[in-house]
């Protein structure tokens, strides 16, 4: 964009990015139109940016330029990776508040007298009440924004929660809770505290004091049910017949919901405090917004990065166990159907769980060998052929068991003739 002000006939507006959301301020109708324009309207809500104006200490026409655009119309999206392209469409123009992106949408001789002040164009740039307006404003922007995409996760990890719960027996679910339970401190003060921000509209130093250090103790299960799913996974590959193989994965199915949900709790608590953080440094150390506004998104990049690694990892393990048990299907049709499905259903849970949490998925099912497909492959031939072989070897071979081993040993052979 450089020092040119985007034209429009209907209104002005800015639209602020940080790369997750996009906030988009100014006249209403011009609001709703770019959001049409754009397919967002209807992923968008509505957010109260009026908090802002008092920050905004600059004077003149400026100021009420500014008070104007917050006071009229805004909204906010979540991007998808879908409208993340559209973001790159629009064009928006680097600021120099850390990761925040922008574009102005205007008349000349009215927004522009302020706004295009951060790209250094115009004189009044040199006014540094006019450039700490613009920051300030861009900063609570980007706070503002990181706030609602945190609550808007909490609201999608609720909706996970009473669907794990819906699929835990009771005894998973008395695991469950009994873990849970650990937590109920951490979850009581955290509430308080949100419910004092609702009643007063901010944290205050008291609420903040209840619940700054509980972080560490929501680290403590997190790392727990990361180390428990890891567990699960090792159970899993240690098998090699295929009814041990199938009870442990399908055992898995219940007991990957117990920690998945336990995580899920462990995420929504962090971004409840953040929720409270951020309030409360833009009441007591607005200067230290954008920092710790950065620190926030970094440490739960990083968590979310823990998460996939272990889930995925899980889901490897998992997989290769059900293909394990896959080979055996000739003579374990149930036990390696068994295996498969209950590997395809964690694998679904799985994709479930991250999704609240903004973490991308593109896992494929397994698909189960059919019978008639088995009976060609050489590789499930031999697996059966051996084992039947081994029966016989050790007396344990029966009649039937008999007739099947010459039925596979003559496949077998034929396959081996074939040049598998």
């Amino acid at each position: 964009m450089g020092d040119e002000i985007e034209p429009v006939s209907d209104g002005e507006h800015l639209v602020i990015s940080d790369g997750d959301n996009l906030a988009v301020l100014g006249d209403s109708a011009a609001v709703e139109k770019f959001l049409r324009s754009n397919g967002l309207w209807e992923s968008s809500t509505t957010f109260d940016f009026s908090w802002l104006q008092p920050l905004i200490s600059f004077g003149g026409d400026a100021a009420q330029v500014a008070s104007q655009i917050a006071a009229e119309s805004a909204r906010w999206v979540k991007l998808t990776k879908e409208s993340a392209e559209i973001r790159k469409e629009i064009g928006l123009t680097a600021t120099k508040t850390p990761g925040i992106s922008w574009l102005v949408a205007g008349e000349r001789g009215s927004i522009s007298k302020w706004l295009q002040t951060e790209s250094g164009g115009l004189a009044s740039a040199t006014n540094p009440a006019v450039l700490s307006g613009v920051g300030t404003l861009l900063s609570g922007a980007a706070g503002a924004m990181a706030q609602l995409e945190r609550k808007h996760e909490i609201a999608e990890i609720t909706e996970l929660l009473t669907s794990i719960d819906e699929k835990l027996d009771d005894v998973r679910r008395a695991q469950r809770d009994d873990v849970l339970a650990k937590l109920d401190g951490v979850t009581f003060a955290v509430q308080e505290a949100m419910r004092s921000r609702s009643y007063t509209g901010h944290v205050s130093e008291t609420a903040w004091s209840s619940v700054q250090h509980l972080a560490s103790t929501i680290g403590e299960l997190q790392s727990r049910a990361l180390r428990e799913l890891d567990a699960i996974a090792k159970t899993a590959e240690s098998k090699s017949k295929a009814g041990d193989l199938a009870n442990a994965v399908q055992s898995a199915t219940q007991d990957v919901n117990v920690w998945l949900a336990v995580l899920a709790r462990c995420f929504q608590l962090h971004e409840e405090i953040g929720v409270l953080r951020l309030d409360r440094v833009l009441e007591a150390s607005p200067a230290d917004l954008d920092g710790e506004r950065l620190a926030l998104n970094e440490s739960r990049d990083d968590l979310r990065k823990a998460i996939l690694a272990k889930t995925q990892s899980l889901m490897a393990r998992l997989d290769a166990a059900a293909e394990a048990a896959d080979v055996q299907v000739l003579l374990h049709w149930n036990k390696s159907r068994t295996a498969v499905e209950s590997s395809n259903t964690v694998g679904e849970a799985v994709v479930a769980f991250r999704s609240p949490l903004g973490i991308e998925s593109d896992r494929e099912s397994i698909a189960a060998t059919p019978w008639r497909a088995a009976l060609r492959d050489p590789r499930r031939l031999k697996s059966a052929g051996k084992e039947v072989g081994t029966k016989a070897a050790i007396g344990v071979g029966t009649v039937a068991t008999g007739t099947l081993a010459l039925v596979l040993g003559s496949a077998v052979k034929r396959g081996s003739d074939n040049g598998a």
